[in-house]
C-alpha cells in the first residue's frame, strides 16, 4: 500500500504500537541483540518520529497486523474513523456495519443481546 500523506510527526501512541508491533510480531528482529538481522544494525522503526519511508517488511508483513495503526500511517485524509468495540473496548477500523471488532466479540456480544432478551421476555410474561 502507497502512502500518501505529507511527513508529519507521529504521535506518543503511533510510536508506542510500532514499538510494540517490532518487538513482538517482527521476524528480522532480534530482541536479545536488539537489531534488525538482515541489516546487522539497530531496528529502523524503533528509531522513527516522522510518517514517511517505512521498513518494507515492517510495512508490509507486521503492519497490517494493526489495521488501526495501518490506516493511521498510510492513507491520506488524516486519522482514521474508528469505532469502539462494545464488548472489549478495543478501537477497529469499521467495515460497512460491522457492530464488533472480531468474530470472538461477536459470539459474546450476541450471547449477551440474547441472554437479555431472554431476561426482559420472561420480566414481561410474569
Amino acid at each position: 500500500m502507497e502512502h500518501n500523506n505529507p511527513s508529519r510527526e507521529l504521535t506518543h501512541a503511533e510510536r508506542t504500537a510500532i514499538r510494540k508491533l517490532v518487538t513482538s510480531m517482527c521476524a528480522n528482529y532480534d530482541g536479545h541483540y536488539k537489531i534488525c538481522l538482515p541489516l546487522d544494525c539497530p531496528c529502523y522503526m524503533l528509531g522513527k518520529w516522522w510518517t514517511g519511508a517505512y521498513c518494507r517488511y515492517f510495512q508490509e508483513a507486521v503492519l497490517p497486523l494493526d489495521p488501526v495503526l495501518e490506516a493511521s500511517l498510510l492513507r491520506s485524509g488524516g486519522a482514521p474513523v474508528t469505532k469502539k468495540c462494545p464488548v472489549c473496548g478495543k478501537p477497529y477500523l469499521p467495515v460497512t456495519s460491522k457492530a464488533y471488532c472480531s468474530d470472538g466479540c461477536r459470539t459474546v456480544g450476541q450471547r449477551e443481546a440474547e441472554r437479555k432478551r431472554k431476561r426482559n421476555r420472561r420480566k414481561n410474561k410474569g
